[in-house]
C-alpha cells in the first residue's frame, strides 16, 4: 500500500513540476489577483491530475487506443483556449493600466478573478491535456503492483498523484503571491501582466507543433 502511494507521489511531481502554460497562469493568477484565487486554481490543477491518475489506475491499457486518436483535436481546442487566455489577460491589463487602476479591481466580477471561476477555468483547461491521462498509463502499466492488486492501492496511488501536484502547485501561487507584492506599482503589474500574455500565447504555438 505504501509503495502505491509513494509511486503516486512520484508521478505527481513528474507530471506537475515541468514549467509550462498551467504553472504560468497560476503564477499569473497570484501575481495580479491574491493567494486564494492562485490557491484555487492550483487545487484544479491537483483536481485534474487526481482525475486521469484514477481513469488511468482503473481503465489501464484500453484508455491509450481511445485517447490517441483525440490528441490532435484536444491539443488544438487547448492552444485555442490559451490564445484566448493570453488574448484577454493582455487586453485587461493594458485596460487596467491606462485607468491607473489595479487588474484586480476590474477583474473581480469576471474572468478568473474570482477563487470559483479560477477553479472551473483550470481543471476545464488542464482536462484538456490528453498527454496527462497517457503518462499516468504508461506509469500504471509499468507498475502491476498499482494496476492488478485491486481498489485500494488504486486509490493511494491517486492519493499521492494528488498530494504532490497540490503541494506544487500551491508552491506556484505562493511564489505568484511574493511576485505581485513585490511588484505592486502599476508599471510593475504591467510588465507582469504582459510577459505573461505573451509567455501563454508562446506556449499555445508550441502546443500546435509537431511533438
Amino acid at each position: 500500500m505504501s509503495a502505491a502511494f509513494l509511486a503516486g507521489l512520484v508521478a505527481g511531481y513528474g507530471v506537475a513540476i515541468p514549467v509550462g502554460a498551467i504553472a504560468i497562469l497560476i503564477l499569473g493568477l497570484s501575481a495580479r489577483t491574491s493567494f486564494r484565487v492562485g490557491a484555487a486554481a492550483a487545487l484544479a490543477v491537483a483536481t485534474a491530475d487526481g482525475l486521469y491518475a484514477a481513469v488511468a489506475a482503473l481503465g489501464g491499457a484500453s484508455l491509450a487506443g481511445i485517447i490517441a486518436p483525440a490528441a490532435g483535436p484536444l491539443r488544438v481546442v487547448a492552444a485555442v483556449v490559451l490564445v484566448a487566455l493570453a488574448v484577454h489577460g493582455f487586453w485587461r491589463t493594458w485596460a487596467a493600466h491606462r485607468a491607473r487602476q489595479a487588474p484586480t479591481a476590474r477583474g473581480s466580477r469576471g474572468g478568473m478573478g474570482s477563487p470559483g471561476r479560477a477553479y472551473a477555468a483550470l481543471l476545464g483547461l488542464t482536462l484538456l491535456n490528453p498527454t496527462t491521462v497517457l503518462y499516468f498509463v504508461a506509469l500504471v502499466l509499468g507498475r502491476p503492483d498499482t494496476a492488478d492488486a485491486g481498489v485500494l492501492p488504486a486509490a493511494l496511488f491517486v492519493a499521492g498523484v494528488f498530494l504532490a501536484s497540490a503541494s506544487w502547485q500551491l508552491l506556484i501561487a505562493g511564489g505568484g503571491t511574493v511576485v505581485g507584492r513585490a511588484l505592486t506599482g502599476p508599471r510593475g503589474r504591467l510588465v507582469t501582466g504582459v510577459l505573461s500574455s505573451v509567455l501563454i500565447a508562446m506556449l499555445a504555438v508550441a502546443a500546435l507543433l509537431p511533438g
